[in-house]
């Protein structure tokens, strides 16, 4: 068995038995005195268990000699922490940790997590050198990133969980303007290295969705916040392409037909979750591709279309198309 399972059978040894002696837990768990004097210690001063070692019963027991219910109690209900993970697993967590740390801004998810990261690294004992090398391998590039100002992502996540309606002064880029808002946030969104809040903005009395960079100012208030059940959150914010949801607008279908040189990149990517695909010819990369998407607002999605240049046209949605059209003439009126 690995450390970790060692000293999870320790906990469970010394919990149930009450005492036991230094060659029963050698025996049960199969390791040399020196092994076993390592673990123990290790569980003492890094894991702050309170194993001690009684004289008169020659054992090892969790927090001392029970004296009377209470200290028995004590004893019976203590559990190491942290205890339940293996060696993979751990290592598992810290990667994990490493790819959330790709989406932080200004270190406001570090600073929480960090405790919480020294003690996983702590568990794997003489393997801690091998878990820094490990996350140190694991790296997110992040492109175009818009950074979020730490007080306001702090502020807006503890609103979110404690269900707290949230004031803010917000800058609406479409037009250019500042207003003033109540809102209830109802969940933070990632998209593309750019956090969003969905909420339902008591002004409009609607579900909107806000750049958390294009918040100028916000504090919590005490007022409970208006709750939206997540399948009509999805809904209204989720149906439409990319991070322009539409709330209560008609969702449209785009027909894309890639050429054989975007196709073979395309095939296996995913632009929706509800898009469907087939291939008009071999799915060798000798063939075209067509890729169905819905979408409310076409913003971002003639972004997307446009960066596969001459290989990729629009079929079907004649406004679109021509949308996608005076954008490309428009780029190539700038290099004439």
């Amino acid at each position: 068995m690995d450390r970790t399972e060692r000293f999870y059978k320790i906990e469970l040894l010394l919990r149930g038995r009450g005492c036991v002696s230094f060659d029963t837990l050698q025996a049960e768990l199969a390791v040399s005195p020196a092994t076993l004097k390592r673990d123990l210690q290790y569980l003492r001063d890094r894991l702050g268990a309170p194993i001690t070692y009684t004289r008169a019963d020659n054992g090892y027991r969790l927090d001392g000699p029970p004296v009377g219910a209470n200290a028995a109690t004590k004893s019976a209900h203590h559990e190491l922490p942290g205890i339940w993970f293996s060696e993979r697993e751990l290592h598992a967590l810290l990667t994990m940790h490493q790819l959330m740390a790709g989406l932080d801004d200004d270190g406001v998810l570090a600073r929480h997590l960090q405790p919480m990261m020294d003690r996983l690294q702590g568990l794997l004992g003489a393997d801690e050198s091998e878990a820094r090398e490990l996350v140190r391998r694991v790296k997110v590039i992040g492109t175009a990133r818009r950074r979020v100002p730490s007080q306001h992502f702090e502020l807006l996540g503890s609103a979110l969980v404690q269900r707290k309606r949230v004031w803010l002064r917000y800058f609406k880029r479409s037009d250019r303007t500042t207003s003033e808002r109540e809102v209830s946030p109802q969940r933070l969104v990632n998209y593309r290295n750019t956090w969003y809040l969905d909420a339902w903005c008591h002004a409009s009395d609607g579900l909107r969705r806000f750049a958390l960079d294009a918040v100028k100012a916000a504090r919590s208030l005490d007022s409970r916040a208006k709750s939206v059940a997540l399948k009509d959150l999805e809904t209204a914010l989720d149906a439409g392409y990319g991070i322009y949801g539409g709330a209560g607008e008609r969702v449209k279908w785009a027909t894309l037909v890639f050429e054989p040189d975007a196709a073979q990149w395309v095939a296996n990517e995913e632009w929706h979750p509800q898009q469907t695909s087939r291939w008009l010819g071999p799915a060798d990369g000798d063939g075209c591709y067509e890729l169905k998407v819905p979408y409310v607002d076409a913003t971002e999605l003639m972004m997307d279309i446009l960066r596969h240049g001459d290989s990729v046209r629009v079929t079907g949605d004649k406004a679109l198309a021509t949308a996608v059209g005076r954008r490309l003439q428009h780029a190539a009126a700038l290099y004439a």
